[in-house]
């Protein structure tokens, strides 16, 4: 069995890994506009194999439904790139997994596609934690590349406030 991630080795991807190994969590993801980069970065940390299950890269919108489950009502009425997606895609794509979390992103990453609404550099991510989801709206600017990093990094920190956040609210019970 590898131990924990060594602690002089401090990024977003080690940071979370070692959490989840310390609170014994498995995690999936469910990638759009960041097409794989989450599960690529948390896989380049050792001992990630103790908690990361899969990861799930689904651009079309077909591939969202039917691998993750989000509703063809969801995607009409808000759109692939909505809080309500995100939410779906976390969801579903803890379901898929058998995870006790999963981290979605779905966005546009440009430099095409963006519109007054729903502008270049748009991205919203949810974090479902054991049926409860976490959902934040960010705007990114910069190359596409720049942006689908951005995404990376904060989808990341993301789940990782959420399972402090959970361990505080079960600390309270």
């Amino acid at each position: 069995m590898e131990t924990a991630v060594d602690c002089r080795e401090t990024s977003p991807e080690a940071d979370l890994v070692s959490l989840l190994m310390e609170r014994g969590l498995t995690i999936s993801t469910a990638e759009s506009c960041t097409g794989g980069m989450i599960s690529a970065r948390l896989v380049n940390i050792p001992g990630a194999s103790q908690v990361f299950e899969q990861g799930m890269v689904t651009y079309s919108n077909e591939a969202k439904m039917r691998l993750l489950g989000v509703k063809e009502e969801t995607l009409k009425e808000f759109g692939a790139v909505s809080p309500q997606t995100a939410e779906e895609m976390a969801a579903g794509g803890a379901k898929a997994a058998g995870t006790d979390l999963c981290l979605s992103v779905t966005g546009i990453a440009g430099p095409g596609g963006g519109s007054a609404e729903k502008p270049v550099g748009l991205v919203y991510m949810a974090c479902c934690l054991k049926g409860r989801t976490v959902t934040e709206r960010w705007q990114f600017s910069g190359s596409r590349k720049e942006v689908r990093e951005q995404s990376a990094v904060r989808a990341m920190e993301l789940a990782r406030r959420t399972i402090l956040a959970d361990s505080k609210e079960e600390r309270v019970k």
